[in-house]
């Protein structure tokens, strides 16, 4: 479950969806009731995602992401901000797992009907496997967090004896669940939507947040002063697992091509440069995919310091994907001499801390500028029109030239006002129309 969560919708971006429609153990089934609500919004997703509209939103997510094309594009996720959307008393269903598939197609629908940004309406639905991880066999303790608060945590690394207790990413997939959910949301709407099992198994590869629960923030950043040793056992011991992670997914088909879905920290993968030229149609390989990587956990760290402490570690698991995506809300303008040593990087996030013009003429239109503007100019009762239009803007005018897309996302809340989202839409859209 998110930390964020505030609702019904637990998942943290819409690159989470497969997890969050997997089948939990004992609960496969759906009604005869909730039956029929699911094929009457999955018939409204297909009907959406057969219009024209669709497949030109492809088109130019496509030529985006191969940069040859310098229209922007714009996708505006909701996140948390879904659960001021889709409320709890709008759900029909009674059955948990058809609550959170109703969920998922309301969104698509509500995408479709009122965000109307660029994100393109598929015919698919997809289902996650039903896994465990051991979470590098250790455990922190959290304290508080519950209905979208802030938490703390005990950190399980006291010292580098404890960096040892590390054990390799371990994955148990229960396969019966698995099947049975695949098989329930085939029986379900199968013959309207393309269900498709999918593979969801990081957020990120960056390695920071892991190392971060496992040692404490804090005592991560004094470890880069005074306990350098501890600090650098630790990332390549994380760096090894996630190899070894990475090679136990690949060997055993568990990859799933992400050339038609979210990645990175916002953004669509549609590309005609994955998978590579030698796919199978099978199996599915790192090289066939988007990776991503970021450290937002060390943002205020000095660029020598990132990279001896983080990147180093970072670019072995980076080079064994077809592309690569890099950065969240951490700033890269200070860093850019050091991530674009990254291979096949390509989506580069440009956050609100980041020096816009520095950004611009760094990525020029080599890179893909994805911009993430400020959600606090969402979480607000009225979104500030003038405001909005006025940042939109300027920032427009300094990215002329480049590859960019505009990417609104980490929305805590919209303010308890969905039109928020709506309205900022509509100015970012009349703004490109002005350019």
């Amino acid at each position: 479950m998110a930390e964020n969560a505030t609702g019904l919708w637990t998942a943290s971006d819409y690159g989470s969806t497969p997890k969050y429609t997997a089948g939990e153990k004992g609960e496969v089934s759906i009604s005869k009731k909730d039956k029929e609500i699911l094929r009457d919004l999955a018939a409204r997703v297909a009907e959406l995602a057969s219009r024209q509209i669709e497949k030109e939103k492809k088109s130019l997510w496509t030529l985006h992401n191969m940069l040859k094309t310098k229209k922007p594009v714009i996708l505006c996720d909701p996140e948390n901000g879904w659960n001021e959307i889709i409320t709890e008393n709008i759900i029909e269903c009674y059955g948990d797992l058809a609550r959170r598939w109703e969920m998922v197609l309301r969104k698509e629908i509500f995408w479709a009907e009122s965000i109307k940004d660029d994100k393109v309406i598929e015919p698919n639905f997809d289902i996650g496997y039903t896994f465990t991880d051991n979470n590098w066999g250790l455990e922190e303790a959290k304290f508080s967090g519950g209905d979208g608060g802030s938490f703390v945590w005990e950190a399980p690394i006291k010292n580098l004896e404890d960096v040892y207790r590390i054990k390799n990413p371990k994955i148990d997939i229960d396969h019966k669940t698995t099947k049975a959910t695949l098989e329930t949301a085939t029986d379900t709407f199968g013959d309207i939507l393309n269900i498709r099992l999918t593979g969801k198994w990081w957020w990120t590869l960056g390695l920071t947040l892991d190392l971060a629960f496992l040692r404490g923030l804090e005592n991560m950043m004094w470890d880069m002063v005074d306990n350098k040793d501890l600090m650098h056992r630790s990332m390549e011991i994380l760096m090894n697992g996630t190899l070894k992670k990475l090679d136990f997914l690949e060997s055993n088909n568990l990859l799933s091509l992400n050339n038609d879905t979210y990645v990175g920290s916002g953004g669509f993968g549609y590309t005609g440069e994955l998978p590579g030229s030698d796919y199978d149609g099978k199996t599915v390989r790192t090289k066939d995919m988007w990776g991503f990587g970021d450290s937002q956990e060390t943002g205020n760290v000095s660029p020598q310091m990132f990279e001896e402490f983080v990147f180093k570690y970072q670019l072995p698991i980076l080079e064994k994907f077809g592309l690569n995506c890099y950065g969240c809300c951490e700033a890269l303008d200070k860093r850019w001499h050091i991530i674009k040593k990254i291979p096949n990087l390509r989506r580069v996030s440009v956050s609100p801390w980041a020096d816009l013009e520095n950004m611009a003429e760094n990525l020029q239109d080599n890179y893909i500028f994805s911009m993430k503007p400020n959600p606090a100019d969402l979480a607000v009762s009225n979104v500030d029109k003038e405001s909005v239009r006025k940042k939109i803007s300027n920032a427009l005018k300094i990215t002329k030239g480049c590859i960019l897309e505009i990417i609104m996302k980490d929305n805590h809340t919209l303010g308890n006002n969905p039109d928020n989202l709506v309205n900022w839409v509509k100015i970012v859209r009349e703004e490109i129309e002005k350019v």
